[in-house]
């Protein structure tokens, strides 16, 4: 299983960056695809998820009306798109893959950071 992160980088606040997860080794339109982040100092916290078949979203609070999770099961591939960023927004953002409680895996990560 490989999850392959890309897209970080640093933006001003107010700008928009548009992260992937390309995903190998297991049937990616099974699993509920996610993106975490976490931020220096705090503990990594769910950002959005989407389930495999269906295409359901969820998203935590604070992101809600500025990014969006979508997948692409043709290309095995997730995505993140976030617009109007902040600089709370700024962390190492993390794409997972789970099925069920034996199935769990990480990323190794990609860093966003929202300066001017």
């Amino acid at each position: 299983v490989q999850l392959v992160e890309s897209g970080g980088g640093l933006v001003q606040p107010g700008g928009s960056l548009r992260l992937s997860c390309a995903a190998s080794g297991f049937a990616f339109s099974s699993v509920v695809m996610s993106w975490y982040r976490q931020a220096p100092g705090k503990e990594r916290e769910s950002v959005a998820t989407i389930s495999g078949v269906g295409g359901i979203t969820n998203y935590v609070e604070s992101v809600k009306g500025r990014f969006t999770i979508s997948r692409d099961n043709t290309r095995n591939t997730v995505y993140l798109q976030m617009n109007s960023l902040k600089p709370e927004d700024t962390a190492v953002y993390y794409c997972h893959a789970e099925r069920g409680v034996r199935f769990s895996y990480w990323g190794q990560g990609t860093q966003v950071t929202v300066s001017s």
